[in-house]
């Protein structure tokens, strides 16, 4: 593809407000655009040597390159100048290079924008304990814990530790001291950067991803002993949540886990995008668990099945299930019927 650069093809994907960018030999860029994967019109076939140079194009260090040759992949973030910054990953496949961009918007998000209910917001406002946010892959998670943080950067005093794999907003030190740290690069692991985090006089403390029980067990000790611990988890609602917080742990920890999680769990948003109506974007549809008493008590007894019926009748203070949040954009005719089909089941018939 001679004059063509990964800057011209994210340069494009930009134009057409696309998400993601897949660069793979034998096939034109694969540009996804509102959650549908397209290639566009006159698209020249890329070669193995393509790829290749894309991916070295994009590289930002000698570091980055061995973990490429050496392990077969490697995951980044890199700023690029007019662009934007795009969480990439490059891999080996069948013997070629090959890439999955991921396009980051220069401006960290407004909480206020992205169509999440009022109780996101009055949840960043709490002192203390584990907020989680969940979906997942390309359900916005980060999108929405950035927004969370900014909207704390202008109207608290605080210290943020953040720990991301890799960085992908660029918070810009507010009202609060906001310190990002990356995994592979600034510390070795998330367990290990959050146990330094603890050290760092933080208030409030952003997981990227809780991936292993070591994570979530620190984070859940974090949350009851004076901190704001904020972090995404994949898992598709809130009881589902629950039970994989419960669940990685031993048997005979489980008990004690559930003790914890009742007096420190906060709320968990649950997202999904859908395709808007007019097809020209995605909405965020999410369900909201707010903990209180009574949702304490049943994580306390393992009742979590019961707890659907909690979210159901708990709108009172801000709680939302996914079907009614589903529901909601359908009857404001913001998506079709096919979607709220396909998206609005509520997720606990099982």
């Amino acid at each position: 593809m001679q004059g063509k650069t990964a800057i011209d093809i994210i340069g494009k994907a930009i134009h057409i407000g696309a998400s993601d960018v897949h660069i793979v030999a034998f096939q034109p860029p694969i540009y996804r655009v509102n959650g549908t994967l397209i290639t566009l019109p006159a698209s020249e076939v890329l070669s193995q040597q393509d790829t290749r140079n894309f991916g070295e194009e994009m590289i930002p260090n000698s570091s980055v390159k061995h973990n490429i040759e050496e392990y077969g992949q490697a995951d980044f973030a890199h700023s690029f100048p007019g662009l934007g910054r795009v969480r990439i990953n490059i891999y080996i496949q069948g013997g070629s290079w090959a890439a999955a961009l991921r396009l980051i918007p220069l401006e960290v998000p407004v909480l206020s924008t992205l169509g999440l209910p009022p109780i996101v917001a009055e949840l960043t406002r709490q002192e203390q304990g584990l907020i989680l946010v969940t979906g997942a892959t390309g359900s916005g998670k980060s999108t929405t814990l950035a927004g969370m943080i900014n909207y704390i950067n202008h109207s608290r005093r605080n210290n943020i530790i953040t720990l991301e794999d890799p960085i992908e907003f660029l918070h810009q030190h507010g009202k609060c001291m906001v310190n990002q740290r990356e995994v592979g690069r600034d510390t070795s692991s998330f367990t290990l950067g959050l146990r330094a985090a603890l050290r760092q006089d933080p208030d409030i403390i952003m997981i990227g991803e809780m991936r292993d029980l070591e994570t979530i067990s620190i984070a859940i000790t974090a949350a009851e002993t004076g901190h704001l611990i904020m972090a995404s988890l994949h898992s598709g609602n809130a009881i589902q949540t629950l039970e994989r917080m419960i669940g990685v742990f031993p048997p005979h920890q489980q008990f004690q886990v559930r003790l914890q999680l009742a007096t420190s769990l906060l709320g968990i948003i649950s997202q999904q995008l859908i395709p808007a109506a007019d097809g020209n974007s995605r909405l965020v549809a999410a369900e909201i668990l707010i903990v209180n008493p009574a949702i304490r008590n049943l994580i306390r007894e393992n009742k979590i099945h019961q707890i659907y019926s909690a979210i159901q009748t708990g709108s009172s203070i801000g709680m939302i299930s996914m079907h009614k949040a589903v529901k909601t954009l359908y009857e404001q005719n913001r998506i079709s019927c096919e979607n709220f089909n396909k998206y609005g089941a509520d997720g606990f018939s099982s």
